[in-house]
């Protein structure tokens, strides 16, 4: 891995000194189908490459060096020169001397497919043996499939060709323009694309396969008359085509794109746009212009809630976002990462609102991406939302909560701080003067103060230049008639990151008042007022003289990025009444559950910073969750209930703690509607913390069918739910789980079982899937994660303690010696956290202390991983303590 780096300083030089004018590639992958003559000799499988770039230099003479991970080079040649590729490559890179005003470059390479996700993924299905190709790039392995420069300020116009199988649908980021038979005894044909428009190396695509593809079109008028024509596109295995539901994947785009067109008056420029969902994909889905890939999994085999659909709706639209974002002006190098992925990020939800059926994604925002952010910014490694990225691990590494979520809930803040208008106007200035270009931040910040006419350098400096996240919390004070004489909103910061932030907030109060019409004894909010606070100590005037309130809540209607804190009244009030919150809609009329949404994430936040004692917050979960209306709040509730039995609870009171939320979990079940999206949320949260040999019984009988609960629908994806869960508790053995993949011998069924064996509780299993992660690398990236997540079960901690000091012993060697993607999902996967004890702590304290010099990139997994044990100790005994 070391050897595959690329730094900043590397970049910068080689940007002064190239211009490319235009790639041609062509790849060849009729390799991928049939026998592999080098699989005996432990030789990667591989792909022919030819890359003809043709660049300017503004030092004739100079040399610099061309970037390409491949077993082999084949030939080199410059300006007509042939070069020795003994001479000249060393395994990543091409050095090239003497180079001319203006060069043509030719690498003939043997590239090889990947098995980890990166680069040309090759994946064999086991139901039909049919193989799908894909590629996926960012940061920077493009280099593993054709010759380039690797970096995002390089940009140029890209031509491909594919030669495939014959009947294989081949795709690119522009429109075909030929396909035509080889002609030669190999067979197979040879597509031909146009060339695309100005863009970086990470967001070219090829999605090769006998995929399953539907197609539909969107059309548009543009101002001056004409007419915006895209072809659309998407895709899928075969396998899985019974299950696409393209209908709505395009209903969701064609939204999409009326939005951004209302919103950005600059039409999309990439001509079609193909959605392709490919299989063993490490993301969640990534922005190649006019060829998107999605994992899978968002194709759904069974059934689902509604949260599922509106997530996937979001990603859909946060990479549409991108072609503008990013695609279209892009980042010059990853420091300014955030210009694509806040704005992305905020753009999915901003326009899911507003053009879809999903209006109440702001909750979803505030509960479950917010909460990646609040995480990160607490970790040790947090940085601000520009960042220092020296390298590509480094840049690798920041695809983090902070990038994404913090980036996207500042975004939201500045909107409320300048304007939705000015806001937008400075997206299309932006848009129209960086076109196909690259930029910092100083340029986004140059269109922001020109709209909003506000001091975006300030702003800057508070919010996107420094790290952290405050506090804030109500203090009130009341004369004798119970009216406030003042409400002051205190804001706190961390040591380590002490800035404090100007923010834009409203501060709702909330009573219960059986008169407002919402129902006996319902909390309810009769005053708000919106105001900016800044330093320690902000007085609300606005307030002064309201009735006393139950509960105060700071950031109502989540204005701004913060942790809410709450007075001791209203918390008292929450832990009785929480359930009875309700915050009647303006734009909707109804209720909606934001304000229960904002306090869960607050509760949880306290729990997490050792205010709140693990058995409240589950307490809080077994009377109030049942009630949430909202399902994405029940789904992430029900993760943070996960967390705080297993991380958070005093261990002497663990199995009584899971014991209870067992019960609870198994009454929301069979209260919750039949056939709802609750009760299936309900089953799958039951199957993750049953235990108790009659819960177990329940489990074993509904998938066998000798139990029933009224509505429920045990289809295959929740069977293997089910099966996962007494496979963790010694309740099925090899032979029920390869029975259930003989029902379902798919390449999800796969994957169901290679993490069913892995979490059954033997020390012969355990020994087994170490090996297969950490002694050999034959596992795909999918069945790596299959295995991971198998092998850490929170209820085998003695089964799993002796892999603690092993995993300290190996973990640089992974580093070494595994792509990126492999080390990081091994490092953080197998961090022996379940463990939760002290011991582990000091083992973790004291590999940090012995490797100083260890990669950079993996003294942060291990930082952040103690941070967060660390954490959970210090949460245990808060709890601890609570029961005495």
């Amino acid at each position: 891995m070391p050897g595959e780096n690329l730094t900043r300083d590397e970049a910068r030089e080689r940007a002064k000194l190239l211009a490319v004018d235009a790639y041609e590639v062509a790849i060849d992958v009729r390799s991928a189908v049939g026998e592999h003559a080098g699989a005996g000799l432990g030789s990667p499988r591989t792909f022919r490459s030819t890359t003809t770039v043709r660049f300017r230099c503004s030092q004739p003479g100079a040399g610099t060096f061309m970037d390409l991970l491949a077993p082999s080079v084949t030939s080199v040649r410059l300006n007509g020169r042939e070069l020795d590729p003994a001479a000249v490559f060393d395994g990543t890179r091409i050095a090239l001397d003497g180079l001319a005003a203006e060069n043509e470059l030719v690498v003939d390479a043997q590239c090889a497919y990947s098995r980890t996700g990166e680069g040309l993924h090759r994946f064999v299905d086991p139901e039909d043996g049919e193989v799908y190709l894909y590629t996926q790039y960012e940061p920077a392995d493009a280099r593993r499939v054709f010759a380039t420069f690797e970096q995002p300020d390089i940009k140029a116009p890209f031509t491909f060709s594919v030669t495939a199988p014959e009947g294989w649908t081949v795709l690119s980021n522009g429109a075909v323009a030929e396909t035509e038979p080889t002609g030669d005894a190999e067979g197979g044909t040879t597509t031909r694309f146009v060339p695309t428009q100005p863009i970086s190396t990470y967001i070219t695509a090829i999605v090769a396969g006998p995929y399953h593809y539907e197609s539909d079109r969107y059309s548009r008028t543009l101002p001056d008359g004409s007419v915006l024509e895209i072809p659309l596109g998407a895709l899928c295995r075969k396998g899985l085509a019974k299950h696409f539901d393209a209908d709505d994947i395009f209903t969701v785009t064609k939204q999409g794109l009326d939005f951004f067109h209302d919103h950005f008056d600059y039409p999309y420029p990439f001509g079609k746009y193909d959605q392709a969902f490919v299989p063993e994909y490490n993301l969640g889905a990534m922005e190649n212009p006019g060829c998107v890939t999605f994992r899978e999994e968002f194709i759904f085999r069974g059934k689902v809630t509604q949260a599922s659909y509106e997530h996937r709706a979001n990603v859909i639209l946060h990479e549409m976002a991108h072609m503008w974002f990013g695609d279209l002006v892009t980042m010059e190098w990853w420091d300014d990462l955030w210009l694509k992925e806040s704005f992305a990020d905020f753009m999915g939800t901003f326009s899911m609102v507003g053009a879809t059926r999903f209006t109440d994604g702001w909750i979803t925002f505030a509960n479950r991406r917010k909460a990646w952010a609040y995480r990160a910014d607490q970790l040790p490694s947090t940085h601000p939302v520009t960042a220092d990225i020296r390298d590509l691990e480094d840049a690798k590494l920041n695809f983090d909560g902070i990038t994404y979520a913090k980036g996207a809930s500042v975004l939201k803040q500045l909107v409320a701080y300048a304007g939705q208008d000015a806001f937008l106007e400075a997206a299309r200035r932006y848009f129209k003067r960086h076109a196909y270009g690259n930029t910092r931040l100083t340029d986004l910040l140059s269109v922001l103060t020109e709209t909003s006419g506000r001091d975006m350098a300030a702003w800057s400096r508070a919010w996107l230049e420094t790290a952290g996240v405050n506090a804030l919390t109500p203090q009130a004070t009341y004369d004798a008639a119970g009216h406030i004489t003042e409400l002051a909103v205190v804001q706190e910061a961390s040591e380590s990151h002490p800035t404090l932030r100007p923010h834009r907030i409203a501060v709702g109060l909330y009573r219960r008042d059986a008169a407002a019409g919402e129902g006996a004894g319902a909390l309810v909010r009769y005053a708000r007022a919106e105001v900016d606070i800044d330093g320690p100590r902000t007085v609300v005037t606005e307030l002064a003289g309201a009735q006393r309130p139950d509960l105060i809540l700071v950031n109502d209607d989540d204005l701004t990025y913060c942790k809410t804190r709450f007075d001791e009244g209203s918390l008292n009030t929450l832990r009785e009444h929480l359930g009875e919150l309700s915050d009647p809609s303006p734009a909707s009329g109804r209720g909606y559950p934001m304000a229960r949404a904002l306090c869960w994430s607050a509760l949880w936040n306290m729990t997490r910073d050792a205010l709140m004692p693990a058995r409240d917050f589950l307490g809080l979960v077994d009377r109030f969750a049942g009630a949430e209306s909202d399902i994405g709040v029940v789904q992430m509730v029900q993760a943070w209930a996960l967390s705080a039995l297993h991380h958070y609870t005093a261990p002497d009171d663990r199995a009584a703690a899971g014991g209870r939320i067992a019960e609870a979990a198994l009454r929301e079940l069979r209260l919750a509607a039949p056939g709802s999206g609750h009760q299936l949320a309900w089953a799958r949260f039951f199957a993750q913390v049953a235990v108790a040999d009659t819960e177990l019984r329940l489990l074993r009988g509904l998938l066998d069918g000798t139990a029933r609960i009224d509505g429920l629908d045990v289809d295959q994806e929740l069977r293997w739910t089910f099966l996962a869960a007494l496979a963790s508790h010694g309740a099925a053995d090899e032979e029920l789980i390869a029975a259930e993949l003989a029902r379902d011998d798919t390449a999800s069924g796969k994957r169901h079982q290679v993490r069913c064996l892995s979490a059954r509780p033997s020390a012969a299993v355990k020994a087994e899937a170490w090996e297969a992660l950490v002694e050999s690398d034959r596992l795909s990236n999918a069945l790596v994660e299959a295995t991971i997540s198998g092998f850490d079960q929170p209820g085998q901690r003695e089964l799993l303690a002796p892999y603690a000091p092993r995993y300290f012993e190996v973990i640089e060697r992974i580093w070494q010696e595994r792509s990126i993607e492999i080390g990081m999902a091994i490092v953080r996967g197998l961090f022996p956290g379940t463990q939760g004890d002290a011991t582990t702590l000091e083992a973790t304290d004291a590999w940090l202390a012995g490797h100083p010099d260890a990669a950079p990139a993996l003294r942060r997994l291990v930082l952040e991983a103690r941070d967060d044990l660390a954490r959970s100790l210090r949460g245990q005994e808060c709890d601890a303590r609570a029961a005495v």
